[in-house]
Parts: C-alpha cells; sequence; structure tokens
C-alpha cells in the first residue's frame, strides 16, 4: 500500500518505519536528556538521499524539541538561553557563508572527545557558563551543525554541567536546540533545498514525535535526578563512543 504524497525518495514501509522511530526517539530524548535525535539521524541516513538528511532532519528536531520545549515551560533557564540565541546568529552565519566540505573525521573526533570530557572529567570552572561562555558554546556548535547535524551530545553535556536538576536540563535543551535548528529552513532552502516535496512527510513526523515525548516526560517524572544523570552521562558516552568509532573508519 502506498502511502499519499510521499517524497519520491521513500517508500511507504520505510516512511511507516521512520514515523515510529520518530515516536522512539523522541520518547528517549525526553527520559534521558539525549540521544534519540542523534540516533533518528542514523536510521534516516540508511535510507533517504544524502542531500535530504540534514535539511530534514534539522526541521524534525526542530519541530520535536519545539515541542519538547513547550511541554516543560515552566523549568527553561531563561539566563541560559538569553545567551545562547546570539551565538546560534553568529554560528549559523558564518556557517552559510562558508557552506563547505568540512573533514566529518575532524567533528566526530572534536565532538566525541569533548562529550566524553563533559561528561567524566572534571567539571568546567563557573566562568565557562557566564554570557562568554555560553555564547561560545553556541557559536561553535550551531556553526558545526550545518555540516554534521549531530551536535546534541555535546550541547545536551554542556547544558547538563550548569543543572542537576532533570527537568532544567531536559527544558533548556530542547529550548537550544529548537534555536539551533531554527536557521536550517532559512539557509537550505536558500542554497535549493525543496522542502516542499518532504513537508508532509516531515509534519507527520512531527506529529509522532510530540506523541514520544508527551509519554517520555511521564515516564521522566517517575526518576531520580541522581539516576536521571547516569543515564543521561552513559546514553551520552555510547554517542560519543560511536563517533570516535566513525572517525576511525572514515
Amino acid at each position: 500500500m502506498d502511502l499519499p504524497l510521499l517524497p519520491e525518495a521513500l517508500s511507504s514501509a520505510v516512511a511507516l518505519f521512520l514515523l515510529g522511530a520518530s515516536v522512539v526517539t523522541s520518547m528517549l530524548t525526553a527520559m534521558l536528556g539525549a540521544g534519540g535525535g542523534v540516533l533518528l539521524l542514523v536510521l534516516m541516513a540508511s535510507w533517504m538521499p544524502a542531500a535530504a538528511i540534514i535539511p530534514v532532519h534539522g526541521m524534525i528536531q526542530l519541530g520535536s524539541n519545539s515541542g519538547r520545549a513547550v511541554l516543560t515551560w515552566r523549568h527553561i533557564d531563561w539566563r541560559v538561553i538569553l545567551a545562547f540565541t546570539p551565538g546560534v546568529l553568529v554560528g549559523a552565519a558564518l556557517g552559510a557563508w562558508l557552506l563547505i566540505d568540512m573533514p566529518a573525521q575532524l567533528w566526530q573526533l572534536s565532538i566525541a572527545v569533548f562529550v566524553l570530557y563533559l561528561c567524566w572529567g572534571p567539571k568546567l570552572p563557573k566562568t565557562s557558563f557566564g554570557t562568554a561562555g555560553i555564547f561560545i558554546a553556541s557559536g561553535i556548535t550551531s556553526f558545526i551543525s550545518l555540516f554534521v547535524g549531530a551536535t546534541g551530545p555535546l550541547v545536551a553535556a554542556f547544558i547538563k554541567q550548569i543543572h542537576e536538576d532533570r527537568f532544567k536540563t531536559v527544558s533548556t535543551f530542547a529550548t537550544a536546540m529548537t534555536l539551533q535548528h531554527a536557521p536550517k529552513a532559512f539557509i537550505f532552502g536558500f542554497t535549493g533545498f525543496v522542502f516542499s516535496d518532504w513537508l508532509l512527510f516531515i509534519l507527520a513526523m512531527i506529529a509522532c514525535g510530540f506523541a514520544g515525548t508527551w509519554i517520555g516526560l511521564h515516564i521522566l517524572k517517575t526518576m531520580s535526578n541522581r539516576w536521571f544523570s547516569t543515564a543521561f552521562n552513559v546514553v551520552l558516552t555510547l554517542l560519543a563512543l560511536r563517533l570516535l568509532w566513525q572517525a576511525a573508519t572514515g
């Protein structure tokens, strides 16, 4: 059975599988703070055309993180977001200006090393979490996101160093990633990607992601901050190890 108005590049079976994956990966991110976006990126990369992966994934993550931010808005750390926003604009503008092929291994290795340090190394000095530090982290990750689409673990690990509370971590991370994915619509649209061909699929993935987020947040309520912190670090470590493996194998 063919689903109506699917992109030509996707079969009905693949589309249904990815819709289910959107529910599960959003649930994981809501429960554990991170990981779902990267897992969804890996699954999309297995079946979708290379040129569509990062722009389509970016729009899906924009919708998914927006839904998570709305559902947890009471816990958002607006001080962090106010410092994060200018960095997004600068990083995205610089990335759009360059938009060249960057060595994938370099970014994979860099992200993995920083994530492992932020999870298991000594805490960064408090000055790193001031306005300037957050601005720099935002600018760098927003720049990288246009090329590799997998900076979520790094942003999540950075925000986790600021907050021990699980709800503040999830809500502030969701808001930061909403801001980071937003410029992709303009940048990839300007460079010629036809979003209209994928619009209904993107909207369906966002709706499924919202359902997953709702389930995941209800599970999050049953966790303690300590259990969440341990699970969060384990998930980010697995993602970092995967990036190291990718960098090593090319």
